[in-house]
């Protein structure tokens, strides 16, 4: 099979601004650095031919020779493979080690906001071990969930303000698999889904892996764009809008009531389908948000995703799609096509999270609020000139540089074992290239240390902007 072809100026939007003039670095490895970059964080998919060095040469506005070290740099180290007459294939190296110049134990990971498991995961499986014996007689089989499980997550909803039946609830795996399911059902090949620019970059692979458009509708300093939603609706008639009104990933922002009321109506007006994504819905500092967006719906076309990933453990691997009986029934029929239910171990350790999440959800939260607090104060006194608000809940801080520089910056710090979670991973076309998303949810220390690595690595690559800014100016 034949890998497939990434186009020059879709290499071009997801390189963005990624050479430093004044910097000691030679060209070709500030551009082998930035296609590593881009690699590893998954923007270039593995088997996809790059353009040729001539045309790359061209489009970049840098030497042949530029092209050739830097491409020879990323064989060498185990991220292409050429051959001729074929051009380079994008490939992973044989160790499963990312390779940089620092030893693995020190390498830290800024691209992830996720908390390791805390000690209700060893009691939630060890009480579904026992539990699991009841259920060995049936076949394991159920593509909508363990009934228990649902009727536990609908009794969540209702409390919230959203009355709901077990028969509204599908156990999936995870809420970016119920995502995929939704759009296998819902949409086809060209269709446009509407989005939160920036917004999270799973759901813009799952839309753009339906063979779908995804079309961003920016958000402003606070809040949502209401008029920007309704026009952008207006004017692209998308078959779904996914949004993220709780705890807004990588923003951290909580939307409103009032906005709340208004996305709805504007759905329902147009018809539009909604699918909301809850997953940071219990991740609360300052507020517990409001009733969820699907309560203002008068007409049912709100779908929601719900997940244990974020509020107990990613390992669970285990989600739930909210909708009305008629729609759940439909998704049931589509998962025929993709799986048979979920693993029924992690069903009854989730039940057994949720019907106890009050024992230990306010701890995890206060934890999680101090370690805001105190990245908040190390980005102050190490990082003056990053721009930032504080989250309203979720696990990051969406920081603003103060110029195009995220690319530049996360390159070099991959050559100190970090890896940092670029904005433009959260935009469309290469866009958020001054943004990054910082999480919070490290050890305190463990931050602190990263951020110490990375401030070296800053001060020249801003100061070397400056004067470039400076010059133009």
């Amino acid at each position: 099979m034949s890998s497939r072809r990434f186009g020059t100026q879709s290499l071009m939007l997801l390189l963005g601004h990624w050479q430093q003039e004044h910097a000691r670095t030679p060209i070709w490895r500030q551009l082998a650095d930035a296609l590593r970059l881009l690699i590893l964080d998954g923007r270039l998919a593995l088997d996809t031919r790059l353009p040729g060095e001539r045309e790359l040469a061209t489009s970049l506005g840098v030497s042949r020779t530029t092209i050739s070290s830097a491409l020879a740099h990323l064989r060498d180290t185990g991220y292409l493979e050429s051959r001729l007459g074929s051009g380079s294939r994008i490939i992973l190296p044989d160790s499963r080690a990312i390779p940089t110049r620092a030893v693995a134990s020190e390498a830290l990971d800024l691209s992830t906001a996720a908390l390791g498991a805390g000690p209700e995961i060893f009691q939630a499986y060890t009480h579904a071990l026992t539990a699991l014996s009841q259920h060995l007689t049936h076949t394991g089989y159920d593509q909508a969930g363990l009934q228990p499980l649902r009727a536990a997550i609908a009794s969540r909803y209702t409390a919230r303000g959203l009355p709901t039946r077990p028969e509204e609830i599908m156990v999936v795996n995870g809420a970016v698999s119920g995502l995929a399911l939704v759009l296998r059902m819902l949409t086809g090949p060209g269709d446009r889904v509407v989005v939160d620019h920036p917004t999270y970059p799973l759901a813009i692979a799952a839309i753009q892996g339906a063979a779908c458009r995804p079309v961003g509708v920016s958000l402003p300093q606070t809040g949502w764009d209401i008029d920007g939603f309704a026009a952008t609706l207006a004017q692209t008639a998308p078959r779904l809008a996914y949004l993220m009104p709780d705890f807004h990933n990588p923003t951290g922002r909580c939307m409103d009531s009032n906005t709340r009321e208004a996305i709805a109506a504007i759905a329902a007006r147009t018809r539009t389908t909604l699918v909301v994504d809850e997953t940071m819905v219990d991740l609360w500092y300052d507020a517990p948000p409001p009733p969820p967006l699907a309560a203002f719906d008068k007409q049912a076309n709100v779908i929601t995703l719900g997940s244990a990933g974020k509020s107990f453990w990613g390992g669970l691997r285990l989600g739930w799609i909210r909708a009305s009986s008629r729609t759940i029934a439909s998704l049931t029929q589509t998962r025929d096509t993709l799986d048979l239910g979920s693993p029924l171990l992690e069903q009854l350790a989730t039940l057994w999270l949720i019907e106890r999440s009050n024992e230990f959800l306010p701890a995890r939260r206060e934890m999680l609020n101090a370690r805001r607090r105190r990245c908040s104060e190390l980005m102050q006194a190490h990082f003056p000139d990053w721009r930032f608000q504080q989250p309203q809940g979720g696990l990051s801080f969406w920081v603003e540089l103060p110029d195009l520089l995220a690319t530049q910056l996360a390159a070099r710090a991959e050559t100190v074992g970090i890896h940092l979670g670029t904005g433009t991973r959260f935009g469309l076309s290469g866009a958020f290239d001054r943004y990054l998303r910082m999480p919070f949810s490290l050890e305190p220390a463990e931050l602190e240390s990263a951020l110490l690595r990375i401030k070296p690595l800053w001060q020249p690559l801003n100061n070397g902007g400056s004067a470039i800014k400076r010059n133009i100016v």
